[in-house]
């Protein structure tokens, strides 16, 4: 068979359902094997949200999402979805066409060295040179892609390979089962639980997988010990739990840091060094912290765990568990006080009435008309802040954000995705002005596919957040502000529906009417982010971590 064909033979032997991109010349042949498989192509507007799409399929579901482009200028545009993917662990394959290797005829149009590039951003870069060697680079991609840690692969098919002939057969996917960790590290975790005075349990990206969710909990609701969430370990366990702490959503100086500091032992599961430090460590420090995760902890400045468990972070939670006894001698008295400071300070302004609508306002509303399995896909902005710290989420992947790569154009395309994977579900991407109209022409590609979605735009005529800290940082406001579009217009000239926000009371009944109705809606929410500064900056400087 031609080789493009096996090509996509192993993609169906990995179980790929879909493949996002825009196709080009250079990759007709296999553009054909595609429209004979089982596979479905999702043609997009731009390589970067299918990128966005094909690498949110894979932390959502655990398998590679895979992208196509072609060579030259489509490759380039996957660059910003490969570190996307790479940064926060999320499974993608990348298929680029490039021209004939072996005879060129058009010199050097359009040629990039792709393979090179990808190099700095992926788990595994390589140009098929022969169709016999398909199976291999297919089923080493696949296996780099998905073991942990996961992350982006790229595979370049050039245009002459795609057409050779080949009789190679496909590989199985080999049985793996996860490395669990050694006896004698459990006991030293279970000692130093037992001798702590006030443990917490710390929850970061990388504990964000099912059976993981399902045994934290467990570990936590039979033993009593309270918890915080980084913004990438969000909903791993329920966040209405009386044990939830809060979440790390900043560096610094939040209610939350108050109450890391009064425990004396942290375990710390699932850490991810892309994401910004959920606590230091420091030399002089009393303090304990045990590391659980697939890998061994890369050591740094602020942090330098005197125990490490490593291994399957799930059979790791399980047999400290296991070793564990009720420990009556835990406080977590100076902890919980703080805990209701901390909600007292989070709950303030939930009903506020002004308009435009305020950040703490709009946060609650989209919660209380949110089911409890409802996805909400957040684009990268200053709104981002305000949801980890205030949305509760309740189930694991109910709240995708990016804080990894933090980039910002990633918010719409990932709701299409979330939607793609779970259509029964409550899908709903919350976008700043700013990074939605970075790919905001996927609202056809959303019609096209008659995706059930519904999207927020957060007006504030400017980019947000560095309008935040430029202010904070006692700057003159300069180069931030912006105009838009008529942005029910807009969505109308997609074939979506499109509504502004006139009164803040109406938020909720709007809402449930474009989430009952299927389709895309657009909804324009002009913003009052001037709550930014009282709350985020001003409240935290004068709290008290004294109780």
């Amino acid at each position: 068979m031609k080789a493009a064909d096996l090509f996509v033979r192993a993609l169906e032997k990995e179980g790929v359902e879909y493949i996002f991109g825009i196709p080009g010349e250079e990759n007709l042949d296999l553009l054909e094997a595609i429209r004979k498989s089982r596979i479905k192509l999702v043609i997009t507007r731009h390589e970067q949200a299918a990128g966005f799409m094909a690498a949110t399929y894979g932390r959502l579901t655990g398998k590679a999402g895979v992208c196509l482009s072609t060579l030259g200028p489509g490759a380039t545009n996957l660059v910003t979805a490969a570190a996307y993917a790479q940064l926060g662990a999320m499974p993608m394959l990348m298929i680029t066409g490039q021209k004939p290797i072996k005879t060129s005829k058009q010199g050097q149009f359009q040629i990039v060295d792709v393979v090179d590039m990808m190099g700095p951003l992926t788990k595994f870069t390589k140009q098929i040179v022969d169709g016999n060697n398909i199976p291999s680079r297919v089923r080493e991609a696949f296996r780099l892609a998905e073991e942990e840690r996961p992350g982006a692969v790229h595979l370049e098919l050039p245009e002459d390979i795609a057409m050779e002939q080949t009789n190679a057969t496909l590989f199985s996917e080999s049985i793996v089962r996860r490395p669990v960790p050694e006896k004698k590290v459990i006991r030293h975790a279970v000692e130093l639980i037992e001798e702590a005075r006030s443990p917490i349990v710390l929850i970061g990206a990388g504990a964000n997988r099912k059976l993981t969710s399902r045994v934290l909990t467990k570990f936590v609701e039979e033993f009593g010990i309270p918890f915080v969430s980084t913004q990438m370990g969000k909903g791993v366990i329920d966040e209405r739990s009386p044990l939830y702490l809060g979440n790390a959503a900043l560096s610094d100086n939040d209610y939350v840091h108050c109450m890391i500091d009064r425990a004396d032992l942290i375990i710390n599961v699932g850490h991810d060094v892309v994401e910004k430090p959920p606590f230091f460590m420091h030399a002089e420090d009393n303090r304990k912290v045990i590391h659980v995760n697939f890998m061994t902890a890369s050591v740094d400045p602020v942090y330098f765990p005197q125990v490490e468990v490593v291994g399957d972070i799930a059979s790791s939670i399980s047999q400290i568990g296991k070793g564990l006894t009720k420990q009556a001698h835990w406080d977590f008295g100076a902890i919980m006080r703080m805990r209701k400071a901390a909600e007292q300070h989070i709950k303030g302004s939930f009903d506020d009435p002004r308009y435009p609508i305020i950040p703490q306002r709009l946060v609650a509303d989209i919660r209380e008309v949110m089911p409890e399995d409802g996805i909400i896909a957040l684009d990268n902005g200053i709104y981002k802040i305000w949801f980890a710290r205030n949305y509760p989420a309740y189930k694991p992947n109910t709240v995708l954000l990016d804080n990894a790569l933090a980039s910002m154009g990633a918010g719409l395309p990932s709701a299409m995705a979330a939607s793609i994977v779970f259509p029964q579900r409550s899908v709903l991407a919350i976008c700043g002005d700013g990074g939605f109209m970075m790919n905001s022409q996927e609202m056809e590609t959303a019609v096209r596919l008659n995706l059930n979605i519904n999207v927020l735009i957060l007006r504030d005529d400017a980019y947000g957040m560095i309008k935040w800290k430029q202010s904070a940082m006692r700057f003159d406001s300069f180069g931030l502000d912006f105009g838009n579009p008529d942005f029910v217009k807009y969505a109308q000239s997609y074939g979506a529906r499109g509504h502004r926000l006139e009164k803040t009371e109406d938020f909720t009944g709007l809402l449930k009417k474009c989430m009952d109705t299927p389709g895309v809606d657009l909804i324009d929410i002009p913003v009052d982010y001037s709550e930014n500064e009282r709350v985020l900056i001003k409240e935290l400087l004068e709290k008290t971590c004294q109780l």
